[in-house]
This record gives structure tokens, C-alpha cells and sequence, in this order.
């Protein structure tokens, strides 16, 4: 049977059985993408204040057959929190659950609700002399529960991996509206399926998360950061593998950047101080976090010296205050923005086998000017084998004079991209926009199973209809 809309009629009902202010018409930021191509559908949202709540809201879903679509803080770029097509769902928003729920240093461990905004998570283990290591660009914005339901990635996966590894146990509303009462803080846990890892980047399509244990690390004695730069992608994976046989598990983070994301920072965001004149080709952004006794900077040199010595590196900043290792980073948090000042005619997120990402730069650059002129600006977590390859037009040229290629670039992108043992979606998730991807690219076998797992759990269909899954 298909889906019911949650139309006014739906909304009274429900908003009546619900505390009051509960349900209210969803506001332009609960529907916009943050990259302005899509806009939702929906025209209610709900903002429980509980996971009760959430069961209630999501129970009366189920029994009425109106679709749920969770949203976090709005930042996902895949189009997961924006329902285009189908009946309106109701929108889910968890804001107003952003308790911290507990602290326990001394088990590295703290209990969030899903609402949290991630840099309040990092302030509050900061609080505690702990860190919480997950980091990317919208942690001022983005949510506990959106980072969870995304398995979210950003600049420190190398060391600490991406948000399911950061997970001890849940809490979730299952699509029934039953309650899964998992916010365990074991280490180890072998008592049949791990449901946690399930719900986990389901992209809110097997239920809602709605609290969270999270694992807690020491806390760095000493930083470092540095900004060396590489004759080329190979060189700058070899200095990763020279820098893990020199600093281990101490390197935090390690990306590389293409003199592209400099022009378009110069560009766009003039404000910003570049260290260089005329910027490399490329350069690698590497951090280190070590413990007490050791020195980062006296780290970086060394590895600075051995790799000039090898061939690697011909120059480098290593940065000798916290103000100048807050404005390398500066320069990396703001090539999203200033790639969308400039406006990408595609992009793509996706990861490679690191011993394949300098002969796929090589291979998707010259394919593409096999078909066009085309500004490239390849950016992203080498360390971890996340690139983020993005294309423009040329400069002097609109890109709306281009945008009808985009599914073109975007093939060849992907293409190449699978042919090399990678995957088209490494840290964004599927959403809606990368449906179709995941039936073209996607092993038969694990398709099958999702679709088996999604009809199990939800045999309504009600959980974020369209994600993930086609509808």
C-alpha cells in the first residue's frame, strides 16, 4: 500500500496527543540543502522532547502510514534529510533533545543525546580532559544523530576512524515505535547482532537514533601541524608512509590539497591569509598529536628533513604557535566554502585504495580533458583514502552554460572511481541523491540483503522513504 501524506488532518491528530508546541509547520531551514539544489516537500515538523515522545511520534507514523524523515543539523549534502518526491512525510527534528546525558572519564565514555551539536560533544569531553576525536568542517552546526545516521568521516578518521567506530551503544526508536534501550558502555559485547552497527549510516531508514555512548580518548600532551609541500600526489603518499614509520599512531590527520582550492580561497575569501605568495601545486596539511615527553614540532622536521633528503618535499611551514596551526587549518575548513562560491559544475566524494589515488588523479584528469575544459580541484583525507574531486568551468565561463553536463562528468568520475576497487560515496552517505549510484554501482548480494533488512524492520516503509533505498 502506498504512503499517506501528513497533511493538516494527520497534524491535528497527532499534535493533539503530543505535548504542546510539539508539532509546528516546518520552518525554510528545516527544507533547504545547504547547497541550494533541493527543497523538501514536507510541511509539518515535530521536535520531541524525549525519546517517549519520539516512540509516540513515530507509533502513530507507522499506524497511519505517513512517512518519518529525520534531520539533524542540516548540513548533509546528499540530499538524506530532503524529501522530494511521494506523499509529504513529517519531518523529525531532535534539537530539543541535546542533553548531555553523563560523563565517565575514567571509562573514556560519554552519554549524548542526538540533538547535540558535535562541537558541544567536543566541549564537553574537553571538559572532562578527554577528547572526542570526531571532527569536520560543521561541527558547529551538525548533530549527534546526523553524524551517527551518516557514519560521518572528516579530518581525523586516520587516527581515530569514522563516527561507528566512535560508538559504544545506542539508543533508538525502532520503526514500530518500540524503544531499544542499548546505550551500553561495553567495550565488549558478543550477544547476537549488533544492532548498533545497523542502524549506524542507515541514513535514519531502519529508525531513529536518539542517544548515544561515545568513546572518549586522552587527550593529546602536545600538537603539531604542519604544511609541507609534495611534487605530487605519489610523493605525498610516500611521506605518509615515511611519516607512519617515523610517528606511528601519532599522526591525527593528513590532507592533501591541490593549488586549485588556493586559487578559489584567493578568489573568494580574500580575508584569509595564504603563506605563500603564489601557492604549490600540492601540499599536505599533516597533524600530530602526542603524548607528554614528546615533541610534535622537533617530529615534523625530522620527517621534513628525510623527506627533502628523499626527494618528497621541497618546502614546508611547520607551524611554531597554536594561532599559526589554527590558520593552516583555516585555509583547508574554508575550500568547501569557497568551492561553493565558485561554483562546482559536479562533485564527488568518494575514496580509493591509497596506492590508487595518484594514478586515478592522473587517469580522471586526462579523461576529463578528453571531453572538455574543465577546472579540477582535488582536495581531501589522503590518509584515510577520501577524495573529494571536484570540477568546475572554466574561469571565465558560467557555470549554468555547463551544468547540463554534470551527469557526464559525474559518470566518468564515478566510473573510473569503481573500476579502481573504490567507492562513488565515502563519507556523505547515500541520501537521495546517489540512489541511483548505489543500484549501479552496488555488489547485487548487498543490495539484496539491505532490501531484505529494510523490509524486516520496516515492512511499512515508512523511515525516510526514498533514502538509501528507492521507494
Amino acid at each position: 500500500m502506498p504512503l499517506c501524506p501528513a497533511d493538516d488532518s494527520f497534524a491535528q491528530t497527532l499534535g493533539a496527543a503530543l505535548p504542546p508546541d510539539t508539532l509546528r509547520p516546518a520552518e525554510a531551514r528545516h527544507l533547504e540543502d545547504p547547497r541550494g539544489r533541493w527543497s523538501s516537500s514536507a510541511t509539518h515538523v515535530a521536535l520531541p522532547r524525549s525519546v517517549q515522545e519520539v516512540a509516540a511520534i513515530v507509533r502513530a507514523c507507522n499506524d497511519a502510514r505517513v512517512g518519518l524523515t529525520p534531520i539533524g543539523g542540516g548540513t548533509g549534502l546528499v540530499g538524506g534529510q530532503i524529501p522530494r518526491e511521494g506523499p509529504a512525510p513529517l519531518l523529525l527534528s531532535l534539537e530539543r533533545m541535546n542533553a548531555m546525558r553523563a560523563a565517565f572519564p575514567e571509562e573514556y565514555a560519554l552519554v549524548a543525546e542526538a540533538g547535540c551539536i558535535l562541537a558541544d560533544v567536543q566541549s564537553a569531553a574537553e571538559q572532562v580532559n578527554r577528547l572526542f576525536p570526531l571532527s569536520l568542517a560543521s561541527e558547529g552546526s551538525a548533530r549527534i544523530g546526523g553524524l551517527l545516521s551518516t557514519n560521518a568521516g572528516g579530518v581525523n578518521t586516520l587516527r581515530y576512524g569514522n563516527a561507528r567506530d566512535l560508538v559504544l551503544g545506542l539508543e533508538a526508536v525502532l520503526p514500530d515505535g518500540q524503544v531499544w534501550n542499548g546505550l551500553k558502555r561495553l567495550r565488549k559485547d558478543n550477544t547476537g547482532y549488533d544492532l548498533r552497527h545497523l542502524l549506524i549510516g542507515a541514513e535514519g531508514t531502519l529508525g531513529v537514533i536518539t542517544a548515544a555512548s561515545l568513546k572518549l580518548f586522552p587527550r593529546p600532551a602536545a600538537t603539531g601541524t604542519a604544511l609541507l609541500t609534495v611534487t605530487d600526489p605519489q610523493a605525498a603518499l610516500s611521506l605518509l608512509t615515511l611519516a607512519k614509520g617515523q610517528i606511528g599512531d601519532g599522526i591525527s590527520a593528513f590532507e592533501l590539497l591541490h593549488r586549485t582550492g588556493f586559487d578559489f580561497l584567493r578568489a573568494t575569501l580574500p580575508e584569509i591569509r595564504q603563506p605563500w605568495p603564489i601557492a604549490p601545486e600540492w601540499c599536505v596539511l599533516i597533524e600530530l598529536g602526542l603524548s607528554q615527553g614528546q615533541n610534535p614540532q622537533d617530529a615534523l622536521e625530522r620527517l621534513f628533513a628525510e623527506a627533502h633528503e628523499a626527494g618528497l618535499v621541497h618546502d614546508g611551514l611547520v607551524a611554531h604557535s597554536l594561532q599559526q596551526a589554527r590558520d593552516f587549518w583555516t585555509l583547508r575548513e574554508h575550500i568547501p566554502e569557497a568551492n561553493k562560491r565558485i561554483g562546482s559544475i559536479a562533485s564527488h566524494d568518494i575514496s580509493l585504495p591509497l596506492g590508487a589515488i595518484p594514478a586515478f588523479i592522473t587517469k580522471a584528469t586526462q579523461a576529463l580533458a578528453g571531453i572538455g575544459d574543465w577546472r579540477i580541484n582535488c582536495f581531501g583525507h589522503l590518509g584515510d583514502g577520501n577524495l573529494h574531486f571536484n570540477v568546475f568551468a572554466p574561469e571565465g565561463v558560467s557555470k549554468d552554460s555547463l551544468k547540463a553536463r554534470s551527469a557526464e562528468v559525474t559518470a566518468l568520475v564515478h566510473d573510473l572511481t569503481h573500476a579502481m576497487d573504490g567507492s562513488v560515496s565515502a563519507e556523505h552517505g547515500i541520501g537521495r541523491h546517489k540512489v541511483a549510484d548505489l543500484e549501479k554501482y552496488g555488489d547485487p548480494a548487498k543490495l539484496a540483503a539491505m532490501r531484505a533488512i529494510k523490509s524486516a524492520l520496516d515492512p511499512r516503509g515508512i523511515m525516510n522513504p526514498g533514502a538509501v533505498l528507492r521507494a
